[in-house]
Order: structure tokens, then C-alpha cells, then sequence
């Protein structure tokens, strides 16, 4: 791969490294904050249901960002190596259009398929 194509991929990866980060410190100030202020009030059993649906589902967002986190990583690692957009399974060549779509992507739209059917099964 070009280094110039090698530049943008690794800046996109850190711009979305970044924004990432910033999601997951804010969900957390946020599943955390609200309800230590909201335990001062008196809360009906319906709200309270609703609460804690809204914080299970933050932290699980947080656990979803956080794998996606360590991706990204892997990827700028992989940038350094200079074994960024090959497959790590079939070490194939990872299409440019793949790697657009989801730039930590490890592996080819083939080997990512056969992940998941074995996943399913």
C-alpha cells in the first residue's frame, strides 16, 4: 500500500479513535452522574425501570466502543508493522473499498463472512 493511502487511513483511524474516546468518557459521566442526581428525588417504580434500561444499555454501548477502541488500535499497530491492509487470517490484500467502510478491519470481506457463520453455527 502507498504511504500516502497509508497517511489517511491512519488519520481517519485516530480521528475516529478520538471520537470514540470522547463517547465513551461522556456515556459513562453520564450513566454514572444521573443517577446520583436523581436520588435525591423521590422516583416512581416506572421511572426507575426506565433508568436503569437507559444506564444497562449506555454501558453496553461503552463495552461495544470499547472493543472498537482496541481495533483501531490493533490497526495503527498494524500501520507501523506495514501490515496494514492485509488479511490476518488469508494474509490476502483487504480491498480499498472494505477498508473505506471500516478502516480497523483485520480481515477480508471472505474471511470476516466465514467468522460469522462459524459464529452463527
Amino acid at each position: 500500500m502507498k504511504k500516502a493511502d497509508l497517511k489517511v487511513y491512519r488519520q481517519r483511524l485516530l480521528d475516529l479513535r478520538a471520537r470514540l474516546r470522547g463517547d465513551v468518557t461522556s456515556m459513562a459521566e453520564s450513566a454514572l452522574g444521573e443517577s446520583s442526581e436523581a436520588s435525591s428525588m423521590p422516583i416512581h417504580m416506572a421511572e426507575l425501570g426506565s433508568e436503569n434500561f437507559e444506564q444497562e444499555f449506555t454501558l453496553s454501548l461503552m463495552a461495544s466502543e470499547e472493543d472498537t477502541l482496541e481495533m483501531i488500535e490493533l490497526a495503527l499497530q498494524r500501520i507501523e508493522d506495514g501490515t496494514y491492509g492485509q488479511c490476518l487470517e488469508c494474509e490476502g490484500v483487504i480491498p480499498k473499498t472494505r477498508l473505506n467502510a471500516l478502516p480497523y478491519t483485520p480481515v477480508c470481506v471472505k474471511c470476516a463472512s466465514l467468522r460469522d457463520g462459524q459464529m452463527a453455527g
